[in-house]
């Protein structure tokens, strides 16, 4: 059976910033087959006046400007209207939005259609929220804009394409798979690289005793490094 392809829209000020990023590594292969589309719009197309204003000051006072909803929302809509398949599923980009974890990425991933909305300046008319499906942040911090952040999102849902990968079954075994562990550690050439040496066990053929390691391993570097996430794992 043949899987529709992802279209990703993007509303963002700065769309030339993602076209040599996505034309490289598993993102420009998933486009090149057909896995991927990627429709980026920038809201300065429905900006207003002679200078295709899309930002004011806020109401109240305060520092820097906030972006138009008018406009946004203007650019939102014209995405929605030439789509070829389904609305969007509609993400805005804040560090006021739900952390983004594994989870929520395999469930973008299993969608036809996301459109990433990017802020700038002192972010967004409030009311834009009125408008989106969810809200979405890569953590506790503040970037200038949603870009980074969309690139982010972007490839930790493509990767999870089917036929995008050349080995899909290393996105079982890895930080925050299946089992919720973070990744065991890994080693390659040389065996001995300045007194530190790869484990016996990785190099001695027994693969029962390589996967029991490499699990104790994962169970114990969760521990230490992310005690929520081994706690979480602990309950299940």
């Amino acid at each position: 059976m043949t899987v529709p392809p992802l279209r990703i829209d993007l509303v963002t000020l700065f769309p030339e910033l993602f076209e040599p990023w996505a034309s490289l590594s598993f993102v420009g292969r998933a486009r090149e087959r057909g896995i991927l589309t990627l429709r980026p719009r920038s809201p300065r197309d429905f900006g207003l006046g002679r200078h295709k204003s899309v930002d004011d000051t806020p109401y109240g006072g305060g520092s820097g400007m906030v972006m138009r909803v008018d406009v946004l929302v203007a650019c939102i809509e014209s995405l929605d209207a030439d789509a070829p398949g389904p609305r969007a599923h509609r993400v805005l980009l804040s560090p006021q939005g739900t952390p983004l974890i594994q989870s929520k990425v395999k469930e973008l991933a299993q969608r036809e259609a996301l459109m990433l909305i990017c802020g700038r300046y002192e972010g967004f008319d409030d009311r834009v929220r009125a408008f989106v499906d969810e809200e979405l942040s890569l953590g506790d911090f503040v970037v200038t804009g949603g870009e980074v952040a969309a690139m982010a999102v972007i490839e930790a849902t493509v990767r999870l394409l089917p036929g995008v990968l050349g080995n899909e079954a290393s996105t079982l075994e890895e930080s925050h798979g299946a089992d919720g562990l973070l990744e065991y550690p890994q080693y390659t050439r040389p065996a001995v690289y300045r007194d530190q040496s790869v484990p016996e066990v990785l190099t001695s053929g027994h693969h029962a005793a390589i996967a029991s390691w490499r699990h104790e391993q994962a169970v114990e570097r969760t521990r230490e490094r992310r005690p929520e996430l081994h706690a979480r794992y602990v309950e299940r």
